[in-house]
């Protein structure tokens, strides 16, 4: 599949953020790693389908060009299962805004957003709620996209024993449903929090129960 050209936009946000011009090399760079092949979800569609919502709520953005550099890279690096992927990610973000010219502290306040897409702790700023709402907009999206998301999920953790993927997936699946808000915006509660629901249930009761020895 032809990768879509998305360079036109990679230069008109350099230019929001105050470059002379974007690093050198790094969209290339960008776009080939959104392709590699272990890839299934996590790919240039995912980074697409969060682009295009962006612009859909840019307004609600404090800093709208910081939230749309960190969906950029956000999975930059992405290794299933890999805990450092974030970290990696945010690395490389740092050194494309160091090349570009701009300052330490845009690089510090992008690195920490994109730390916060491991979803781990609640957002520390609002821009960082709607770049965590965005990322996690899938969960609310139509039940045909949903299940072909779950399916993606799948099989870039083909390595996985069944068991054991069942296991962590129910973890990591029950995790948002327990959530009392799963996004943190209103408005990205009040569009997809009933939908995110539905699709985790439906998900969850296809997933087996978990059986151990002798079960």
């Amino acid at each position: 599949m032809t990768a879509p050209n998305l360079e036109p936009r990679w230069r008109a946000m350099w230019t929001r953020l105050g470059a002379a011009t974007p690093p050198a090399g790094v969209y290339e760079s960008l776009i080939s790693a959104w392709t590699e092949p272990q890839r299934h979800y996590h790919t240039l569609e995912h980074l697409q389908e969060c682009l295009a919502l962006f612009d859909e709520v840019h307004t609600l953005a404090d800093h709208s060009a910081d939230v749309e550099l960190a969906l950029w890279f956000h999975d930059a690096v992405y290794q299933p299962g890999e805990d450092s992927n974030e970290l990696k990610s945010a690395y490389l973000a740092e050194r494309a805004l160091g090349a570009a010219g701009l300052a330490r502290e845009e690089a510090g306040t992008i690195r920490r957003m994109i730390l916060a897409t491991r979803h781990h702790a609640r957002p520390e700023t609002p821009d960082e709620a709607l770049l965590l709402d965005i990322d996690l907009s899938i969960l609310g999206a139509a039940p045909a996209r949903f299940d072909r998301y779950e399916d993606d999920i799948r099989k870039e953790f083909y390595a996985v024993p069944w068991q054991q993927y069942v296991t962590g997936r129910r973890r990591v699946l029950r995790g948002f449903q327990d959530r009392p808000r799963i996004y943190h915006t209103g408005h990205f509660h009040d569009l997809l929090d009933a939908p995110a629901r539905m699709n985790l249930s439906r998900s969850l009761k296809k997933l087996p129960p978990f059986r151990g020895p002798g079960g």
